[in-house]
């Protein structure tokens, strides 16, 4: 069967090739893929910045961003053919650390665990591929292939989470939710948000196109103005950071209402040095009462509620999301990301 491999830490490695067939264990699923997304991760992977194959082996199958179909599944599980399914990505250290001992192996205290597609396991980009039924999570049939947007939904559904535990520290009711970035997470955090009623602000780069209209037609305001002046004017009560870009993740920090909550989701690349006044930073902090934290990964929990989200979501937007659909044939050029893409959706 064919998949998209890499030489992990090897550029210009990228290839399409024949692997062996997948052959399910007694726990495991064997699902036909039905697509697979590219994101941020993959792209860093395929240009040789980061990744691991599994042991013993030079390649890694990429994907972490599944969607698939059930062929045979285990008597007496919960799953039947026919299902429609995803893969959850990360998997515990074998060690265990106190956090993966306890089911929470998104929040890995040894940096010991694996990942589909990204270290130490191969992913689901392949015409099948194989998963634990711990590890599986069912869709309505209704998402059809937006269901491939799960594996984003569910770092957002963390994040919101998470926002929802810390603020417990005190009396907290958030009016005015402000998110950086217009990509998937970006769209998706604003989504969660205006489901909680929340008055959402969007911000990113573009004046005009598709992620300006996608936002909008969440009913959130959007924003193309420096993140200052934006925050100076709304005040909001949680800023969700979805960009990377190391000058916006820094006047987040300092840019949220008094009490305020900031995530910061995007990855920002080493090596960026800025002038930034420490002080302020925290000054604002301290005594503003402000908390900030990161957030990665998601537990099998998120993915639960990544689905409701989505299956709550208007179907047409969610399709809108998909800016671009490729055969597996031509995956190679979904790691050119164009100016109006959200989200490409390779087709297996």
């Amino acid at each position: 069967m064919r998949a998209l491999t890499v030489i992990p830490e090897k550029s210009g490695s990228l290839e399409i090739r024949d692997i062996p067939d997948a052959v399910a264990s007694p726990n495991e699923l064997l699902v036909e893929g039905i697509a697979f997304g590219v994101c941020a991760t993959d792209r860093e992977i395929a240009s040789g910045h980061f990744g691991a194959a599994p042991p013993g082996e030079d390649r890694l199958v990429l994907g972490h961003e599944s969607l698939g179909r059930v062929l045979t599944a285990p008597a007496g599980s919960d799953f039947a053919a026919g299902d429609l399914v995803v893969g959850i990505v990360r998997r515990p250290d074998p060690v265990p650390c106190g956090a993966c001992a306890r089911g929470e192996f998104d929040m890995c205290r040894n940096n010991l665990y694996a990942e589909r597609g990204i270290k130490h396991l191969h992913g689901y980009a392949s015409e099948q591929w194989t998963v634990e039924t711990d590890y599986a999570v069912k869709l309505d049939p209704a998402l059809g292939d937006t269901g491939v947007l799960m594996e984003p939904a569910t770092v957002v559904a963390k994040v919101w989470e998470q926002i929802d535990r810390v603020s417990t520290r005190a009396w907290y009711e958030p009016r005015r939710v402000l998110v950086t970035g217009a990509g998937p997470i970006g769209q998706l955090a604003a989504l969660l948000g205006t489901q909680r009623d929340l008055d959402v602000h969007v911000l990113a780069l573009a004046d005009k196109g598709i992620q300006p209209d996608m936002a909008r037609k969440l009913g959130a305001t959007y924003h193309s103005d420096p993140l200052p002046e934006v925050a100076d004017r709304i005040h909001p009560d949680v800023i969700i950071e979805a960009t990377g870009v190391p000058s916006i993740a820094m006047a987040a920090m300092t840019h949220p209402a008094p009490a305020g909550i900031v995530c910061l989701t995007g990855i920002s690349p080493t090596g960026r040095q800025l002038d930034i006044d420490a002080g302020e930073l925290n000054r604002r902090t301290v005594l503003e009462n402000n908390l900030i934290f990161g957030s990665v990964n998601a537990n099998k929990r998120h993915y639960h509620q990544a689905a409701q989200a989505l299956a709550a979501a208007d179907p047409n937007w969610r399709s809108g999301l998909i800016t671009r659909r490729l055969p597996l044939a031509k995956a190679i050029d979904a790691f050119t990301s164009g100016q109006d893409d959200i989200k490409i959706m390779v087709e297996l």
